[in-house]
């Protein structure tokens, strides 16, 4: 399936698997739809451990994330949100929406230099963003059939 400007399901993949592996300190990067669904994900080679429902976790944490930013931003009526940080001990956790709903998502580990990973998100949703139409969406949740990009 194509998006517009021909992009497909597997171009959105390669930015996906791009930002995990290029990106120093990724440990891995999801991709979900506005309704939670996964389309794409990827692991840094920093990604610790077996991947497990790591990916699903993830995704579920950046879609709440985004909508609970977005929700404090309507409440409290201080215009578009662009970006969720969470700092912890030993690692972060960047989320952006896309412009359709979806959401992009980065775990890093507590080394990764968090402008840097700002910025390739920005730029991700800047190259993939306006493509990911409904049509495109369908296809990238019916390709990953529980298969995960990147491995």
């Amino acid at each position: 399936m194509t998006g517009s400007n021909g992009t497909t399901a597997r171009d959105v993949d390669w930015l996906v698997a791009g930002l995990a592996g290029d990106v120093p300190g990724v440990r891995e990067v999801v991709l979900v739809s506005s309704d939670g669904l996964m389309l794409a994900s990827a692991r840094g080679p920093e990604a610790a451990g077996a991947a497990g429902d790591a990916e699903e976790q993830l995704g579920a944490i950046v879609s709440g994330l985004v909508a609970l930013a977005e929700g404090t931003s309507r409440v409290l009526d201080m215009g578009a949100v662009r970006q969720e940080i969470v700092t912890m001990a030993e690692g972060y956790v960047v989320a952006m929406s896309i412009s359709d709903g979806s959401c992009l998502g980065v775990h890093a580990g507590g080394s990764a230099d968090l402008g840097v990973i700002a910025y390739q998100m920005t730029s991700f949703v800047r190259r993939a963003g306006h493509v990911l139409t409904p049509a495109l969406r369908a296809q990238m949740h019916q390709d990953r059939g529980g298969g995960r990009v990147g491995s």
